[in-house]
């Protein structure tokens, strides 16, 4: 059995947004059909069979599909995901980077405004607000890689998260 299982269906069951969707007649028969191989292969006892094809029959949502066949082939994320979640860090990244432009700009354009107005006298003292708030923004535009990264692997730790407690319930339904 190879990966291209996750192919057959119309939504990854594997991916943590789609996991509360709800498995059609075809989702089931996609795991029914793997099951029926497992067995004609000898990988799983005819009881293994009968039990799972019943829990497949119960099944609500995808998310609690992959759990069924975990242990005959690779529920593993997909290439497609990682490109997914690449997208995602990028997307993430870039509103960051915008929320720390922000973050910077308004108490900078305040300060600079009150100094102004008031005369400008003394020490330009809204140079230490700029310092102060700019050092985000700075740490961010120069470290867009590492960020992205940081992000990527945040989002992964998440969707195995999700993926294992959707597992944990699948589990706790068949108890």
């Amino acid at each position: 059995m190879t990966g291209s299982i996750w192919e057959r269906f119309a939504t990854d069951p594997r991916r943590a947004e789609n996991a509360h969707l709800r498995a059609s007649d075809r989702d089931r028969d996609v795991v029914n059909d793997l099951l029926g191989a497992a067995y004609a292969e000898g990988r799983i006892t005819p009881e293994e069979h009968d039990e799972r094809t019943d829990l497949v029959a119960r099944t609500r949502t995808l998310g609690e599909l992959p759990a069924l066949v975990g242990d005959l082939v690779a529920t593993g994320s997909s290439v497609p995901a990682t490109t997914d979640r690449h997208a995602e860090a990028a997307r993430r990244y870039r509103k960051q980077l915008q929320d720390a432009l922000w973050q910077f700009l308004i108490p900078t354009l305040i300060c600079w405004t009150i100094y102004l107005a008031s005369g400008h006298h003394g020490l330009p003292w809204p140079v230490f607000v700029m310092l102060g708030t700019g050092v985000n923004y700075v740490r961010l535009a120069t470290s867009r890689t590492d960020t992205i990264h940081s992000i990527e692997r945040s989002l992964e730790k998440k969707e195995r998260k999700e993926l294992e407690q959707g597992k944990n319930a699948t589990e706790a339904n068949t108890d």
